[in-house]
């Protein structure tokens, strides 16, 4: 499953009538529609408008195929030579380089693609190459097959304010419907692209690259279709798909439904078969030959979980420091947090959401945070920018227009909006036109949305004038991304402004992304200096200040610890400051000296004194582990066609609503992103552990239970682990006959019953599902375990389930199960213990899959963990026999689990028993304060500038705002 890579087109393709299906279904050796497959008409031959497409996607590893990276360009004959060198004493005998036949094969490369074929001696040669100096790694090949699948407006709402949930019932849709505005008839009528073609900017000496499945030589839209390659096993330069005809269209057509920029030069890859299947290395050769034909810009209409497929992430590193501006979009895994796709989450691409025309988020559009950096540290900003990817019109395959949403729509709508915005500054030189400059552009002019959080809209809605009029005048320089912290600004700063910060909290992390217009390299000189403002209490906040030691490509970060002084204990109130860097870069063009851009990052904090114990709560996000890299499936068994777990399960990602309800209940939330030896128990309340993957240090285990000895109550949410049924959901790759084996189930469950047999709490193996109602609350019981043991002073609650694993399994099993799966206890030790609480299934409170909410049960079971009241709920409830309920044994750990690659606790494999050494806990540097007696700005946001933003409005001739952009651009 890693390197798993989703083609996020949503659009619809252009099918054949239902005639014509039916008999290529007939010719196709794969033979008919297998039961539940639709045939689909065409929208254009039963005057249908499709709104919005589905992707369902799969990766697979292929059989003894391996890409091998190479420290450099070399010829084949080079390549050849340092790959037989490595293998020539390993015993692999049978192997070879595959040749590739494009447009690229005649020219240096960094990689080549090698089958090894003797399996015994298959580990020796994959250490040989990988030991050899000129070769950088080596990986997996992976072929990628998407499918697209319809749905109407009425299947997919694009509202995000409705109550509706996006996953239901295991079906990715929303059915509520809601009366839309007319559509405009042109999406660049809509972004005044007409006022910078009346100034003769047309996208003219702007190359284009169009990653996607090809187009037409004669289609009539276009003026410039300068080259088309193929990349495929296909001998055809066609689209027989459909799709990459609508984005050439958003971004360059001329006729009917317009393109932003008509006379920009189009370079067509067709990266993807009319199978809907693309291949790692031919993106890899694709990316190598758009650097060596100096693309301007490059619109990637795919993407997927997997920032660790490091061929293809460091490809991309590579095309942007080669001054192309990659354009991706950001998914259609929206309204879930945690849901961005890779490029489009890195620093050097431009990552793009959606929005319909009624100026709101599009429910499809994916939302941050990134979850690279989880779980020491924070996420950063994204989406970059956000603009119209509903009801989209773009050329249809055969002529004419078609009607489409989805985040890849967005994507060209901007990509298409650079190259025209690239065209007019043309005349100032190359260096004013780089992946940086434009971000910094786009950011600068966007217009925010009233709403709307960063994470949903990131800098706001594109403004393709106002980034015109900012380009003209923009001087190289650094900027930051957010451009200010102000932790009072809701809905903004979500979730920042939810919670103020108070003395003894785990440090507040925000994740700021360095934009660096010099250069592609550069770096921070010095440290970054904190100036708290004397008159606004500055001195009361504590900063520390990480960084990146090289900015590159065209970017950075910027890690900021936010803390409360001791000082500042019993302080309720605002205070501010802001923390100054400078960043160089090397003199260009001819210059002397390096170049140098100084910013300022305003901070304002709301301070207040530090709550009761019982009402903080510390989250453990240590413990939880997600895809990339392992296989950790989704929580749920129902839901099979989402099945990996890549939300990040943080508080702000797939547990926002769990989030939202604790502190509207008035509790106060922190993230441990460290092992348990790293927090001091006194200061909380509760210890909540969800949905883990996994293992626990020794040293880990008994402080939790000295804690709880001394008055720390645990809440824990667990999930199914049963060492059969994730035997069952394995991947079988019929072509490659390779299986993939998850490492844990829902949650590690071995992992847990250590870390609880403390108090002789232990959980079972089976799976359990089904509908039940305690008191008036109607419960899901998704995909939850039992109790197994729990000791005789405590309260066991239980329902009547059904046993879903043997559902999953195949076997037949009518009965329901009187099962236990809450139990409380109340500790006792020399002084006053605290509380410990267990329940088999944390999809209640997880929006992932959520079909039942449960987040009344978590605030009674912190009812009872923070005053020891125990609410009637659980007295009703209560399961006086459970022992002579359904019978479960005790979770095995997986034999052939590969949890040691990510865990880390594990040294090796679980047999071998070896535990890594317990890790440090973190220790910030507190920066030294450099007070200054001046006040901040009352609004931030409107305080931060470019150095070069021009202030005036921009006028827009009243010719221009009207819909007759289709009169504007002639043949």
């Amino acid at each position: 499953m890693r390197g798993l890579r989703v083609v996020l087109l949503s659009l619809a393709l252009c099918l054949q009538v239902l005639s014509t299906n039916t008999q290529n279904y007939a010719n196709n050796k794969e033979g008919p529609p297998k039961p539940g497959e639709a045939i689909l008409e065409s929208p254009l031959c039963c005057n249908l408008t499709v709104e919005h497409v589905d992707v369902d996607y799969t990766s697979k590893i292929v059989e003894n195929e391996y890409i091998v990276m190479f420290n450099g360009y070399y010829k084949s004959q080079a390549r050849a030579t340092y790959i037989e060198t490595a293998l020539n004493n390993t015993g692999l005998k049978r192997w070879k380089i595959v040749d590739r036949e494009n447009p690229a094969s005649d020219f240096p490369s960094d990689f080549d693609v090698i089958v090894l074929e003797d399996t015994e001696s298959l580990q020796a040669g994959l250490k040989a190459l990988n030991d050899h100096p000129a070769i950088k790694r080596v990986t997996a090949q992976r072929m990628v097959s998407r499918t697209l699948k319809f749905l109407s407006a009425n299947e997919r709402g694009t509202n995000t304010n409705s109550k509706e949930k996006l996953w239901q019932n295991g079906a990715r849709h929303h059915t509520s419907r809601k009366l839309l505005r007319a559509v405009p008839k042109q999406i660049t009528s809509v972004l005044q692209a007409g006022t910078l073609w009346a100034m003769g900017i047309t996208g003219k000496g702007i190359k284009v690259a169009i990653f996607d499945t090809g187009l037409s030589k004669s289609h009539p839209h276009f003026r410039k279709i300068k080259e088309r390659t193929n990349w495929t096993n296909e001998k055809t330069f066609d689209d027989g798909l459909g799709h990459g005809t609508f984005v050439a269209g958003v971004i360059a057509s001329s006729k009917e439904c317009l393109g932003f920029a008509p006379d920009s030069e189009l370079y067509i890859f067709r990266v993807f078969t009319n199978n809907q299947v693309s291949y790692t290395s031919w993106f890899l050769d694709a990316f190598n030959y758009a650097i060596m034909k100096k693309m301007n810009v490059l619109n990637l209409s795919i993407g997927g979980p997997d920032f660790k497929d490091h061929p293809f992430v460091d490809k991309v590193w590579e095309l942007t420091a080669n001054k192309v501006i990659m354009v991706s979009a950001i998914g259609n895994d929206g309204p879930l947090y945690g849901t961005l796709n890779n490029p489009a989450d890195q620093m050097d691409v431009i990552g793009v959401g959606g929005i319909n025309f009624e100026d709101q988020i599009a429910k499809f559009s994916s939302r941050g945070m990134t979850t690279w950096e989880l779980p020491q540290g924070y996420g950063r900003v994204k989406p970059d920018i956000v603009t119209f990817g509903s009801a989209v019109k773009g050329s249809h395959i055969k002529g004419g227009c078609r009607t489409l949403s989805g985040t890849s729509v967005a994507s060209p709508v901007v990509a298409g909006a650079i190259t025209l915005l690239a065209s007019g500054v043309l005349h100032r030189g190359e260096d004013i036109i780089n992946p940086a400059s434009i971000k910094q552009a786009l950011m600068a002019s966007a217009r925010r949305l009233p709403g709307a959080n960063m994470f949903e809209q990131g800098h706001g809605k594109l403004d393709l004038v106002k980034a015109h009029h900012i380009l003209n005048s923009y001087k190289p320089q650094a900027s930051l991304s957010p451009s200010y912290i102000d932790l009072s600004e809701c809905p903004y700063m979500w979730p920042y402004c939810t919670q103020p910060l108070y003395y003894g909290a785990v440090p507040l992390i925000v994740n700021v992304t360095i934009l660096n217009g010099m250069g592609v390299t550069g770096r921070i000189v010095g440290k970054p200096t904190w100036h708290p403002y004397t008159p606004q209490q500055g001195h009361f906040l504590e900063v520390s200040v990480a960084y990146s030691e090289e900015l590159w490509p065209w970017s950075g970060w910027l890690g900021v610890s936010l803390s409360v002084s001791l000082e500042g204990a019993s302080y309720e109130g605002i205070a501010q400051g802001h923390i100054t860097i400078t960043v160089e870069s090397p003199p260009q063009n001819g210059e002397i000296d390096p170049r140098s851009s100084t910013v300022e990052l305003l901070v304002r904090a709301k301070i207040i004194p530090t709550p009761p114990r019982h009402k903080r709560i510390l989250w453990d996000q240590y413990h939880n582990l997600r895809y990339p890299p392992g296989y950790f499936p989704r929580d749920n068994l129902k839901v099979k066609n989402d099945p990996l777990d890549w939300n990040g399960d943080h508080i702000h990602t797939n547990f926002k609503d769990t989030y939202q309800n604790l502190r509207n209940a008035g509790y106060y939330v922190e993230v441990l992103g460290s092992s348990f030896n790293c927090f001091d128990a006194s200061q909380y309340g509760t210890l909540l552990i969800v949905d883990p993957e996994e293992e626990y240090f020794p040293e880990e285990i008994a402080k939790l239970k000295r804690d709880v000895e001394a008055g720390l109550s645990v809440i824990v949410f667990a999930d199914w682990y049963n060492v059969t049924v994730m035997e069952k959901v394995k991947f079988y790759d019929e072509n490659t006959r390779q299986w993939w084996m998850p490492d844990t189930g829902g949650s590690n469950l071995p992992a847990l019953n250590e870390l609880l047999s403390s108090w002789g709490i232990q959980l079972g193996d089976r799976t359990f599902a089904g509908h039940f109602k305690w008191n008036d609350h109607e419960m899901f019981y998704a995909s939850g375990n039992s109790i197994r043991e729990f000791p005789d002073g405590g309260i066991v609650l239980g329902a009547e389930l059904d046993d879903q694993g043997a559902e999953y399994l195949g076997e037949t099993d009518p009965n329901k199960y009187k099962v236990p799966i809450l139990g409380l206890l109340q500790t006792t030790s020399a002084s006053r213990g605290g509380r410990v609480i267990v329940y088999g299934d944390s999809n209640c409170i997880d929006t992932s899959h959520l079909e039942i909410s449960c987040n009344w049960l978590l605030e009674a079971m912190l009812e009872y963990t923070s005053t020891s009241h125990l609410p009637a709920l659980f007295k009703d409830n209560q399961m006086h026999e459970w022992q002579v309920g359904a019978e479960v044994d005790s979770p095995a750990r997986l034999d052939t689990n590969r949890l040691y690659r990510f865990s880390k606790v594990l040294e090796n494999h679980l047999d071998a028993g070896i535990v890594r050494a317990l890790p440090q806990c973190p220790h910030l540097v507190w920066a030294n304060p450099v007070p200054l007696n001046q006040s901040a700005p009352g609004n931030l946001y409107q305080s931060q500038k470019l150095l070069a933003l021009i202030e005036e409005e921009v006028n827009v001739p009243p010719e221009n705002r009207n819909d007759n952009a289709e009169n504007t651009i002639k043949d």
